[in-house]
């Protein structure tokens, strides 16, 4: 008997120390926790920072999403910040500066980074109509002045339209393009 004895009480032993394991993982598990809590409560609770953090988002989100305009946000968010981080503005006077700044380097800059550094629609219509404009074109069903007809191009099919009679597989050339009928002629 007194050898069971003994194996309860190692067992109560045992349980004992399985919670005391357990309670320090817990508190351990905690602390590292709150110091997280702790060093993001101390990040985002100055206005400088995320007001940087959102410029940064709104210039990666500009290079996913076309038309050139959260770009101009983003700035307009850099400047809030580096105002908050000279002075100590409320909340209000803030999105004022991120609005107003937003706004005027959308409407000051936008148009001079797009002539600098991409197409005008001009200079855009010509490099598409280049690339059409003088290539050859198969037909691929009869068709004439009284009726459109379709033609393959570059391996897909585009409505077309010509002043004279077609025949089908004849080849043809480009003169211009319309959305998405090209106008063509004869090969001469």
């Amino acid at each position: 008997m007194k050898y069971s004895s003994e194996i309860a009480g190692n067992n109560h032993l045992l349980r004992y120390e399985k919670i005391n394991y357990l309670y320090f993982v817990a508190n351990e598990i905690s602390q590292k926790h709150f110091k997280y809590i702790i060093m993001s409560e101390s990040i985002f609770s100055k206005p400088e920072m995320i007001w940087f953090i959102l410029g940064l988002v709104l210039f990666l989100l500009e290079l996913v999403v076309p038309g050139f305009v959260i770009f101009f946000f983003g700035i307009g968010a850099w400047v809030a910040a580096l105002v908050c981080l000279i002075a100590n503005p409320g909340v209000n006077l803030q999105v004022i500066i991120f609005a107003v700044f937003s706004v005027l380097s959308l409407l000051a800059f936008r148009k001079l980074i797009q002539k600098k550094f991409f197409y005008t629609r001009d200079n855009r219509s010509e490099a598409v109509e280049d690339e059409f404009t003088g290539k050859e074109a198969i037909a691929v069903d009869d068709f004439g002045s009284d009726k459109n007809g379709k033609v393959e191009f570059k391996g897909t099919n585009w409505k077309a339209e010509c002043e004279s009679e077609v025949k089908k597989g004849q080849t043809l050339v480009i003169i211009k393009k319309d959305n998405f009928k090209l106008f063509v002629e004869h090969k001469k």
